[in-house]
């Protein structure tokens, strides 16, 4: 039965992550066609302030009531409400900080003065991100996938008609009205996850206002897990944040010009990464089914079990990922073409794709070390990755090589972050 159960979650969440997937490259080849290759270098640009703000936003809060919920010993109404204005509150402060270093980011760290705007949109959408993500924290710990999936479908729907819609409407004002036109969308289509979750939720539950009032117990356990998972994916984060600011900053000292690194770094971002990440919706699905299972059976001292359902989802995620890896190192071109309308990024891709041929195993490896409470571990093994590639970053940029010291601060931070991940496990599970 729980064979059954794991098997079906994965077929769910694959189904689902391949449509989910499949609209998002949709959106991004759109959006790319719209905004041309200098749109999507500022849209990159601020991306890693994006993600760093998001982690921060919550806090690790879905893996934690993920963990809590599949173990099945606390009262799921309690886990899932009393966080949520603790949630709203951190993301406050957030949208405040945001505010304030709007200014510093775009004229002194990112040298693009275009960037101020969008930067500040962002902090419109993180609650609604909050909220959607906890929601889904309680579906994943129950081994419901189809609300995930749902949502996920309807929220790129949306996203999709809307930026169809708006964005040649935008860019007869500006390219920058343009972009955070793009950003703002994301608030409209979480809006319309979290109503479809919501949906999906118990009928038969009463929720009272008595009901969001943080609870002591709930809220320490869930800090103990979401911390320090919050902790691997804020050094992830930061290091993404750093990347364009200490790129842009040791360019710029050599003799490169502005508009050489935003279209660069565009099509390494914009293109490259996006054609090397196709994969990563199997390997997700993957780590999100395997979550609630090793969560529940590595409490239980079930340490074979757990092996051979580690072992099964790296295999999946390896031989899905080395099939996509032939074929696009084969015909780079094809994709690039067919997707983006360009031909641009075919070498980066050719020295990128054995290194991820490692990272599409690192996701189901660092899903087990958070299901086993090991996420320490987890966020030490990507602090490592983190202080080697941004170290790469900017000591080989100054060397006259133009993108190629992001390229190999890149590979190098793969390769370290999942020979730890997988070093601990096998330490753990021995």
């Amino acid at each position: 039965m729980e064979k059954e159960k794991f098997v079906r979650s994965t077929v769910i969440l694959i189904i689902g992550g391949f449509i989910t997937k499949l609209l998002g490259m949709i959106i991004r080849v759109i959006t790319t066609r719209l905004v041309g290759e200098e749109g999507i270098g500022i849209y990159m640009l601020i991306m890693p302030t994006f993600f760093l703000f998001i982690t921060l936003a919550q806090l690790g809060f879905p893996i934690a009531i993920s963990k809590l919920v599949s173990e099945g010993t606390k009262d799921n109404k309690k886990i899932v409400l009393s966080i949520i204005p603790i949630s709203l509150i951190l993301n406050i402060i957030l949208i405040i900080v945001i505010l304030i270093l709007a200014p510093v980011l775009s004229k002194v760290l990112l040298n693009d003065e275009r960037t101020l705007f969008p930067l500040m949109a962002i902090s419109i959408i993180l609650p609604f991100i909050s909220i959607s993500s906890i929601i889904r924290g309680y579906f994943f710990g129950k081994e419901r996938m189809i609300p995930h999936t749902v949502s996920q479908i309807i929220e790129q729907v949306t996203r999709l008609i809307i930026m169809i819609i708006l964005i040649p409407i935008f860019l007869k004002h500006s390219l920058i009205s343009a972009i955070i036109g793009i950003i703002l969308v994301n608030a409209i289509s979480e809006i319309c996850s979290i109503i479809v979750l919501i949906f999906y939720l118990p009928k038969k539950i009463r929720i009272k206002m008595n009901d969001f009032v943080p609870k002591s117990s709930i809220l320490k356990e869930v800090l103990n897990i979401g911390v320090p998972t919050t902790g691997s994916r804020l050094i992830g984060s930061f290091g993404y944040f750093l990347e364009p600011i200490l790129l842009t900053q040791a360019l710029l000292y050599i003799g490169y010009s502005n508009n050489y690194i935003v279209l660069e770094y565009g099509i390494l971002t914009g293109y490259v990464f996006p054609l090397l990440l196709l994969p990563g919706f199997f390997s997700q699905a993957i780590a999100s089914a395997l979550l609630p299972v090793i969560s529940n059976n590595y409490v239980r001292g079930k340490k074979k079990y757990v092996i051979k359902k580690i072992k099964q989802g790296v295999l999946f995620s390896l031989l899905i990922g080395l099939l996509f890896s032939l074929f696009l190192f084969i015909k780079p071109n094809y994709l690039l073409n067919l997707l983006f309308n360009t031909n641009k990024g075919v070498e980066y891709i050719r020295i990128l794709i054995p290194f991820f041929l490692i990272f599409y195993i690192q996701t189901p490896l660092t899903s087990s070390l958070q299901a086993m409470g090991k996420a320490k571990d987890a966020m030490m093994g990507t602090f490592y990755g983190m202080i080697v590639k941004t170290t790469f970053i900017f000591i080989l940029s100054l060397l006259k090589i133009g993108m190629y010291g992001f390229l190999i601060g890149s590979a190098f931070n793969i390769f370290i972050v999942t020979i730890n991940h997988y070093l601990k496990l096998k330490k753990h599970l021995s």
